[in-house]
């Protein structure tokens, strides 16, 4: 398994769910942004799951030198990366916060999924899970420069499993809503629209063994979507969400 974004706490749980249900890794490529907390986790599921593990430094704000992966292959890529950044007033016209936000979220992960895509297309098999947002699903005031960023990598998951649907690849979106974890600490979250990372891990499991295109972690979210997406635009201005 490639794991983009491995800091992440669903991540790390989706990885150990895996383990879990009994699927069977050479090795697990571990790519992150802190070496350090990254190998911590590395030696947790080789002591807890006897599994193997290379951790792979990667700044999307730097300059990548992909022939230092090129040795990476795997049938399962699960892409966690992600910044929701300073969505306060003085966030939004922050110019290093909006292109940090763009950056991390979209503009310089692309490259390299493409880099890993492309190599799920000459194998002809494989899934590649993407967490995107339903921030991404309409703009809405509070955050909308994340979430444009994430309506983009929706946009992108969506091309791409329509690309290599023909080159038996699946893409996998994913869609938490509420997520209690380091990102969102300190936010005030609705308890019952919030989900922990073991919740969303159990659901992704779920969706890719289900071969699922899209997936809420918590269903109620689609609902919400729904209904948000479908509230005509002179009332939806209006509306502080």
């Amino acid at each position: 398994m490639i794991v983009l974004g491995s800091t992440s706490e669903v991540a790390q749980a989706f990885v150990e769910k895996a383990l879990q249900e009994g699927e069977k890794f050479e090795k697990i490529y571990l790519f992150t942004s802190s070496k350090e907390t990254t190998e911590r986790f590395a030696r947790h599921i080789d002591v807890k799951f006897l599994q193997q593990s290379e951790v792979i430094e990667i700044d999307l704000m730097k300059e990548i030198d992909y022939t230092t992966f090129d040795h990476v292959s795997s049938h399962i890529l699960f892409c966690a990366v992600g910044y929701l950044g300073d969505g306060t007033e003085e966030g939004l016209y922050d110019n290093r916060n909006t292109e940090k936000i763009i950056n991390i979220n979209y503009s310089k992960l692309i490259p390299v999924m493409n880099y890993f895509a492309q190599k799920f297309e000459s194998r002809r098999s494989g899934t590649i899970i993407g967490l995107s947002s339903v921030a991404g699903d309409r703009g809405r005031q509070s955050n909308f420069i994340y979430g444009s960023a994430k309506a983009a990598f929706t946009a992108y998951l969506s091309g791409l499993r329509n690309y290599l649907f023909e080159k038996k690849v699946h893409v996998l979106t994913v869609k938490p809503g509420f997520m209690a974890t380091k990102m969102t600490e300190g936010l005030p979250l609705n308890p019952k629209l919030t989900a922990t990372p073991k919740q969303a891990a159990a659901c992704i499991y779920k969706a890719f063994k289900k071969q699922k295109n899209v997936a809420y972690v918590l269903p109620v979210w689609s609902i919400i979507m729904m209904i948000i997406r479908n509230i005509p635009e002179f009332i939806f201005k209006k509306l502080k969400l």
